[in-house]
């Protein structure tokens, strides 16, 4: 019996039942395949729908050719569209979930890219935004009225595809936000100045699409709460265009997120980062339901089904959106649902492989479970023919996955661990400010370790003569990689420490410290964050074009305004060469000229990692079958490490 019974009703709008309150919001996965639906997507949405989720929506399509760019998404202009979503609605159906579909349109948030050019973006009004900076075309009257009718006509092939409802995207500061805020809507027209008309544009559109679709689908729209932006809409006004729009019937429920596209400091919670709270958008979405008395929706950081069911056990909410739980585990609403919420592997809202891959322009994947996305190639793991004894030698998240991953095969697997813990560089990772949550990478490997029954041995280094006692019949080596360290001029008369000694407590920096980031990723910005919070003065000297260049977006602007707020000091486009007692000696990595920083105590080196070779080399020449994985392979991140991992796990 579940003890998530709020979790497991059923909701029911119109004439669908929605089998419980677990929804996939749309989002971008960038598996279009020439604007359609194609295996890829299909075999992405199936495995959340048989993994247990009551209501998918599928990701934004374009309805309009104002707003077509080469991107890889989903295009609903013509109805050659129409056998691709009714495949995918097939599919969705067939493991009981209901799937709706989702218009948008981005308006003057988008570089519109065609052939390496930007195009035209058509808004509201000649407004600018400030994260693209793109400056928009007016809309002619003629052109409002003819997206109002290709909404209509969009909606209209969802239907014909078998979809059981339409949301349009009115959330994120996209093209519709732009008409209901009056600070980017300045029209004179019938859809500008008042509420009511600035409004106009939407409700039209939601008549429209309830027009063609008949009375049977369920009509709603996705809201930003408030868009946290200097020219966002804000909460009272959110509140005041839903009730109108409940007053005019034209609405089943609202789907309310929060943030805004249209600037760097409201896009961080377009995909909120581990450093939000869990589940903060609730209490707006309550607060919404309360003044306009529909269904809601939310997401915002609800990643596990205890804080789901607190949500609606509160009232703030009738259904939750758990996009990432299940894009790291799309089994996690049939595990809570029989009392395995144990078995689930948690999001921890790294953002690496999700939207990271989407802001990269490659399909939606995780770090954790490299399979999404990938469903089609890898959704099938073949056992092991015939089962061997194979040893894996090192417990980072590359290691562990492979164990996983050939136990799992009915391989008979021995895990060996130098130190005295599972975990590698993560364990580094989640000692850092506001990223325990980090360590979820860790604890739910640990535990598929378990549950797979791979015998695990803690310090014990791997070498020849172990797998020659073992009698294994391969090996899998991710042994992972050590600071690098180059040579600095004047090292020895300097305070110069290495940044892991720093965040394992080894090293204890004096009081001014200059953070040398070659890395430009989590190192250097969560070093520095730890230090200044500490009381510390803290100088980073980036050997890139910014701080957390390498970082996801979201991650790094969020990072970036933190480090701003604590007086932390950001020296781009540096690198180190040389220190002395009390002065670092820098050069600008373009110009060649000395950047000198005086008084300085301490420097903290980030030069990245340097492979861990020896156990490869050491077993050459034993000619025993070899499987490497992660950074001993070559230093990069999690998402690598795991995703090798998985692919030693499979060719043992």
């Amino acid at each position: 019996m579940s003890q998530f019974n709020l979790l497991f009703s059923p909701l029911r709008l119109r004439r669908t039942e929605i089998r419980n309150r677990i929804l996939s919001t749309g989002h971008q996965t960038y598996l279009a395949a020439g604007g359609l639906p194609g295996d890829d997507m299909v075999a992405y949405h199936e495995a959340r729908a048989r993994g247990g989720a009551g209501l998918i929506i599928v990701e934004a399509a374009r309805y309009h050719r104002t707003a077509l760019s080469d991107s890889p998404e989903l295009i609903v202009a013509a109805d050659d569209c129409i056998p691709g979503y009714r495949r995918l609605a097939q599919a969705v159906h067939r493991h009981g979930a209901k799937i709706f579909g989702q218009l948008s349109h981005s308006g003057r948030l988008s570089r519109r890219i065609s052939g390496g050019l930007r195009g035209v973006a058509y808004a509201p009004s000649a407004v600018p935004d400030n994260r693209f900076h793109t400056m928009p075309r007016e809309m002619p009257l003629a052109l409002v009225e003819e997206l109002i009718a290709a909404c209509a006509a969009a909606a209209g092939r969802f239907a014909q595809a078998g979809l059981d409802g339409i949301e349009v995207v009115a959330s994120h500061g996209l093209l519709v936000a732009q008409f209901l805020n009056p600070l980017t809507n300045l029209r004179t027209d019938r859809y500008g100045g008042s509420r009511e008309n600035r409004v106009r544009f939407l409700r039209e559109c939601l008549a429209g699409v309830r027009r063609t679709v008949g009375d049977d689908l369920v009509v709603g729209i996705r809201i930003s709460a408030e868009e946290i932006e200097q020219d966002g809409l804000d909460a009272a006004e959110v509140i005041a265009v839903c009730q109108e729009l409940a007053r005019h019937g034209v609405l089943d429920y609202v789907n309310v997120t929060t943030g805004s596209m249209a600037g760097l400091g409201g896009s961080v919670h377009v995909v909120p980062p581990m450093e939000v709270k869990t589940g903060y958008v609730a209490p707006q979405a309550g607060t919404l339901r309360a003044a306009v008395g529909l269904p809601v929706f939310v997401a915002g950081r609800i990643n596990q089904p205890q804080i789901a069911e607190q949500i609606l056990a509160s009232g703030q909410a009738d259904m939750c959106g758990m996009t990432r739980a299940m894009i790291s585990d799309p089994e996690m609403p049939n595990k809570a649902r029989d009392g395995r919420a144990d078995d689930i592997r948690a999001c921890i809202g790294c953002n690496q492989a999700c939207i990271g891959h989407y802001h990269m322009g490659y399909p939606i994947s995780c770090i954790q479970n490299p399979v999404t996305g990938r469903e089609v190639k890898l959704g099938i793991v073949p056992a092991a023919q015939p089962p061997k004894r194979v040893l894996v030698a090192g417990g980072g998240p590359a290691g562990m996955k492979a164990a996983v991953i050939a136990a799992g095969r009915g391989h008979k697997v021995i895990l060996c661990e130098a130190a005295q813990r599972l975990g590698g560089q993560a364990l580094l990772a989640q000692l850092l400010p506001e990223r325990a949550e980090f360590g979820g990478l860790v604890t739910n490997l640990e535990h598929e370790l378990a549950v797979a029954g791979v015998e695990i041995r803690l310090g014990t280094s791997v070498d020849a003569a172990l797998v020659g006692r073992l009698g294994v019949d391969a090996v899998i080596v991710a042994t992972g990689a050590t600071p690098y360290s180059p040579a600095i001029e004047g090292r020895d008369s300097g305070h110069v420490v290495e940044a892991w000694d720093v965040l394992t407590g080894k090293a204890s920096p004096g009081s001014r410290v200059l953070i040398a980031d070659w890395r430009c990723d989590w190192v250097g910005m969560g070093l520095a964050e730890k230090l200044a919070r500490a009381g510390h003065h803290v100088r980073l000297a980036v050997n890139g074009l910014q701080a957390g260049q390498e970082l996801q977006i979201y991650l790094r602007d969020l990072w970036t305004g933190k480090l701003h707020d604590l007086g932390v000091e950001v020296i781009p486009y540096a690198r180190l060469f040389g220190v002395d007692e009390d002065t670092a000696y820098l050069s600008h990595i373009v110009s060649g000229k000395p950047i000198v920083c005086e008084r300085v105590d301490t420097v903290v080196m980030a030069f990245g990692h340097a492979s861990e070779t020896r156990l490869e080399r050491e077993l050459v020449p034993l000619g025993i079958p070899l499987h490497l994985a992660g950074d001993c392979l070559s230093p990069r991140s999690a998402e690598e490490a795991v995703y090798e991992g998985l692919l030693a796990g499979r060719a043992v």
